[in-house]
């Protein structure tokens, strides 16, 4: 029998998958039937995917499913990998279709669910019930000038996605679970304010640097 190509067997083996994790049990003739292949090749296949890592149960003449879901040990995880985690599952989930956007958006559902959360987070408004991807991943571009901003005390204009115009002193970038937000002292409002991130448009840069002043300083907001 000739050799299948490897993207064909790719596919196939990718199909296998998808079928076999509904955790029902699944006979070979079954399988064979539905992709066009004979029962020798499903055999071959499931040796395959065993040897691959993939959680595969039942034997030759009775049949096979894919196992429980693999369960990770806790992860102590620093907030920069966190931070990592976030922006790639936001670059997946807005840029892909299909199961793999499916998959990044249960995985950010159950990263979700273990994060700590402050209590005062729903009250000021940081965008918890903000779909974790199309929107977050808007601001992924703001991230690193922003940043920059931060730790040079850099004035900023901000452009938001509603046209208004706000001047401001970045003081923290902080991630909430599903978006990021800015904490700035707003020069136009005369107060503090927490602006997410994926709200932003557009970031100019203001002529001079900004020194700190009580009352207008992180820590006075911290203190509050």
């Amino acid at each position: 029998m000739p050799t299948a190509p490897a993207s064909k067997r790719s596919s196939r083996l990718y199909s296998l998958v998808g079928t076999l994790k509904d955790g029902h049990l699944h006979r070979a003739e079954d399988l064979a039937r539905d992709l066009g292949v004979s029962v020798r090749t499903i055999y071959r296949d499931m040796d395959t995917l065993a040897a691959s890592g993939v959680p595969i149960e039942g034997e030759r003449g009775v049949g096979y499913r894919a196992s429980a879901a693999i369960s990770l040990p806790p992860l102590n995880l620093s907030k920069m990998e966190l931070e990592a985690l976030h922006i790639g599952l936001a670059v997946v989930g807005n840029g892909m279709e299909g199961d793999l956007r499916d998959a990044a958006e249960s995985l950010s559902a159950k990263i979700d669910a273990v994060l700590p959360e402050d209590a005062t987070a729903i009250e000021q408004g940081f965008g918890f019930a903000v779909y974790p991807f199309a929107d977050a991943a808007k601001g992924l571009r703001h991230l690193e000038p922003l940043r920059a901003a931060v730790r040079s005390k850099q004035k900023l204009s901000l452009q938001m996605s509603d046209n208004n115009t706000r001047d401001v002193r970045p003081l923290k970038l902080d991630y909430w679970g599903r978006v990021w937000s800015l904490l700035v002292w707003d020069e136009t409002a005369g107060d503090f304010a927490q602006i997410r991130v994926d709200r932003i448009a557009d970031v100019s840069l203001l002529p001079g640097l900004f020194v700190e002043e009580p009352g207008k300083r992180l820590e006075d907001y911290e203190n509050r």
